[in-house]
């Protein structure tokens, strides 16, 4: 069954464009769900499996709990990998960073590995305007394919965060989230002020590190606890908007508009369509889009409804 649904700005939900990258839909936000949305992309992974997720600001942060991710970590054979932050926090030095893993409770499902623990690596960026260079991780290379796995939410910057954040930021490491950050233009000194340049920056970094993995990076995003505020937010606000589902791609910018088109969609959006449109958060897939990289049309395909 597809479910077709309306647009934010241009994206689209037509089931019979067999041209469109395919966004696969759940409305069972469960580990019997999570599995269920990943099986449906029939990807077959190559090598060691990194599952990307954010590990979450404590206290109260609203990260993917290990409970829902454990059963998809365990099926994959997976190893749960994150970045350092390059802001102050308890994320910004590995050994915390570890300590904050294990008191959220992923360590006691599957190994876990901070990336940048030694450091960056350098992977190519192709076509883009703001960057050359994306720095990962030292031990990107460590893993043969990839599970970018999202909690969709807002941001305080990039006005939401979901599979282009998490392949662009997320799996930068320290310093490589500082280049985003600038537009490109420094690895040392955050600037706050260049907003377009950090969007498309995003959107650039993103597009290397497909480009780098090929068909061995598949993307997942689970709207539950849909906050204004971002897993980086120890204190995040309440969401106004009901749990929606688990939705999955191969493209992560059809996978990102799919969610919006979501939001577009829900009761009490008010507050996080404000803060998308404040920071101009859809200049992000724009300019994916401008760049060759991946698309906001899409054939939106249900794959069972609990309800």
């Amino acid at each position: 069954m597809c479910l077709v649904l309306g647009v934010f700005a241009c994206g689209t939900a037509f089931a019979d464009e067999p041209d469109k990258p395919v966004v696969y839909f759940t409305d069972d936000i469960s580990p019997e769900g999570l599995v269920a949305i990943y099986e449906a992309l029939n990807w077959k992974p190559v090598g060691p499996v990194a599952v990307k997720l954010s590990t979450g600001e404590p206290p109260y942060s609203n990260y993917l709990r290990p409970e829902l991710i454990a059963d998809l970590v365990h099926l994959v054979d997976g190893t749960i990998v994150e970045c350092n932050t390059a802001y102050a926090g308890s994320r910004a030095a590995t050994a915390e960073h570890y300590q904050v893993a294990e008191d959220h409770g992923f360590t006691d499902i599957a190994e876990f590995q901070i990336l940048d623990e030694y450091g960056s690596m350098e992977i190519p960026v192709t076509g883009g305007t703001r960057i050359t260079g994306d720095l990962v991780g030292a031990h990107f290379r460590d893993y043969g394919s990839y599970i970018v796995l999202s909690h969709f939410k807002g941001h305080a910057m990039a006005g939401f965060g979901g599979a282009i954040k998490n392949a662009s930021i997320g799996l930068a490491s320290a310093m490589g989230k500082v280049r985003i950050h600038s537009g490109g233009t420094s690895d040392t000194h955050w600037h706050d002020e260049l907003q377009l340049e950090f969007l498309e920056s995003m959107a650039e970094a993103a597009k290397g590190v497909c480009d780098c993995l090929g068909d061995q990076v598949v993307f997942i995003n689970v709207m539950n606890r849909i906050s204004i505020d971002c897993d980086c937010d120890p204190y995040p606000e309440e969401p106004d908007i009901h749990d929606i589902g688990i939705l999955a791609s191969t493209d992560p910018v059809a996978l990102d508009q799919a969610c919006l088109d979501l939001v577009w969609n829900a009761e009490g959006n008010e507050k996080l369509l404000w803060r998308i449109e404040d920071r101009e958060g859809l200049h992000t897939l724009e300019h994916a889009e401008e760049i060759g990289f991946g698309s906001r049309s899409y054939t939106l395909v249900n794959i069972g409804e609990t309800a």
